[in-house]
């Protein structure tokens, strides 16, 4: 399919938020047990005065929410009340560094001043854009810094911005937590570890209390994983949750924490200038156990350079922990080709641009958790519906490759959701994804991972969100709803 016309420049115009909800206009029927409210989070403000944000990520962030009820949806959005957003519209520039977009001090301000600015350092950003959830009886607004912010499901009003280093031993956190059944939300995030080195923190928020407790009160840090490099972690946007384990892939994006700590005292850094590729590490995936929680440092699982923002599933069967992701093959980080004057050029420049990145794959690895000296040199996976492999090498490394779910030439299947509350960390059948086209969301894709069978819905000059996928009250298959 082909943009010619370049519509999906709209995505990325500034918009400006309602003052009430407006009716939405409907194509077809919307099914009459689907009623509720759906919340998603996306940039909505590209511009301050007369300063551009530079990346897609550096937009600010604005709450989207739709109410379905007897077959009509209405429609609302607001702007969140960050710091970054408030202090921007009220100075009319960019006050607090983005992604991709670097503040300068007040030009108003005289020279000694400006020098204090510098040496202060650049704050952290608020802009929760990214995704929404809830923690306990509340809904928090994210990004993948320490800040969150409370908002208000109904009005969309801004709450309160809550700092989680105030509670957790993390310098940030990603965007795409876990939530179990009970309501306990786990995430992950970089940490200073032992000897100054950096480490990975799998951390928990207990449900809502009886006693009407603030449960980030009760937070905790259930396990810590090393890093490969003492002072240089890899980027995190996901981790993947079974029953007993947590799953975590070190991919070779890394922060390079001198980078990034000397960026706060130079003119015009950005947090992209802070990441930089290992050229040599490949990927390593991590395993630790949940109850009682432990890193299961005996068993290195090691395979080609990829990066990964999004797993799909990972579940436990028959000894193994099946892992699909969406992948991106090599070490170039994707966000580089992120940067709004990229996206918004003629279609051919943008397919031009797209042809440099990585190449997007949908990939399953198979981790083996009995692992025996004496099976070097061969293949460990003995699941009989997959072809990946996990082979045994002599210095006790085990090599993974995959099993290609879905690949197609500059396509990729990204912001997969599943039948989270029945499948999460269970074997499962259907995905559901946002199709990229060169970068550009132009379709839904429904993908079934054991068939590699996919559906597509795309209409002409339509930019759709990530699907979300809704079950039918009892539904008895995997994919009713």
């Amino acid at each position: 399919v082909e943009h010619p016309a370049a519509g999906y420049r709209k995505i990325f115009e500034t918009v400006e938020e309602l003052n009430e909800p407006i009716p939405a206009k409907i194509t077809g029927v919307i099914p009459s047990w689907l009623g509720g409210s759906l919340l998603r989070m996306g940039p909505g403000l590209f511009e301050v005065g007369d300063e551009p944000f530079y990346h897609l990520f550096d937009g600010q962030a604005l709450m989207h929410k739709f109410d379905l009820k007897d077959g009509q949806v209405t429609y609302n959005r607001k702007f969140i009340r960050t710091d970054a957003y408030v202090r921007a519209l009220t100075e009319n520039r960019v006050v607090i560094t983005e992604f991709g977009t670097a503040a300068y001090p007040d030009p108003c301000k005289n020279i000694f001043s400006r020098f204090f600015t510098y040496f202060r350092g650049i704050e952290v950003t608020d802009n929760c854009m990214v995704n929404v959830y809830p923690i306990g009886e509340d809904f928090y607004a994210v990004t993948e810094t320490n800040y969150i912010t409370k908002v208000d499901p109904d009005s969309l009003e801004t709450v309160k911005k809550v700092d989680l280093c105030k509670y957790l031993s993390v310098n940030g956190v990603t965007a795409h937590p876990h939530t179990d059944t009970d309501g306990t939300v786990y995430n992950i995030g970089n940490c200073f570890g032992k000897n100054m080195s950096l480490a990975y923190n799998v951390v928990k928020i207990p449900p809502a209390q009886k006693d009407n407790s603030d449960p980030f009160e009760k937070s905790q840090v259930v396990v810590q994983l090393p890093s490969s490099e003492r002072l240089k972690p890899s980027y995190i946007h996901s981790f993947g949750m079974t029953d007993n384990y947590f799953v975590f892939v070190e991919q070779p994006v890394k922060i390079n924490l001198l980078k990034f700590l000397s960026a706060w005292s130079i003119r015009g850094a950005t947090y992209m200038d802070c990441f930089e590729a290992n050229e040599s590490m490949g990927t390593w995936f991590h395993l630790a156990t949940k109850d009682p929680a432990g890193y299961l440092s005996s068993h290195k699982f090691r395979t080609s350079a990829f990066n990964i923002f999004h797993h799909i599933n990972a579940y436990e069967d028959q000894g193994f922990i099946v892992v699909d992701l969406c992948t991106w093959k090599g070490h170039d980080f994707v966000y580089n080709y992120l940067y709004l004057a990229n996206l918004k050029k003629e279609w051919e420049e943008v397919k031009k641009a797209a042809m440099k990145a990585p190449q997007p794959e949908i990939r399953r690895y198979v981790l083996p958790l009995d692992i025996h000296r004496e099976e070097q040199g061969k293949n460990l996976v003995s699941l009989s519906y997959t072809t990946a492999t996990a082979v045994l090498h002599r210095d006790g490394t085990i090599w993974l490759e995959p099993e290609v779910l879905f690949s197609g030439p500059r396509l990729a299947f990204e912001f997969p959701q599943i039948n989270y509350s029945r499948c999460r960390g269970k074997k499962y059948s259907f995905a559901y994804g946002l199709g990229l086209n060169h970068f550009i969301p132009d379709r839904i894709v429904k993908l079934n991972v054991q068939t590699k069978e996919t559906w597509v819905w795309q209409e002409e000059d339509c930019y759709p969100s990530e699907p979300l996928f809704v079950p039918i009250p009892g539904a008895t298959e995997e994919d009713d709803g």
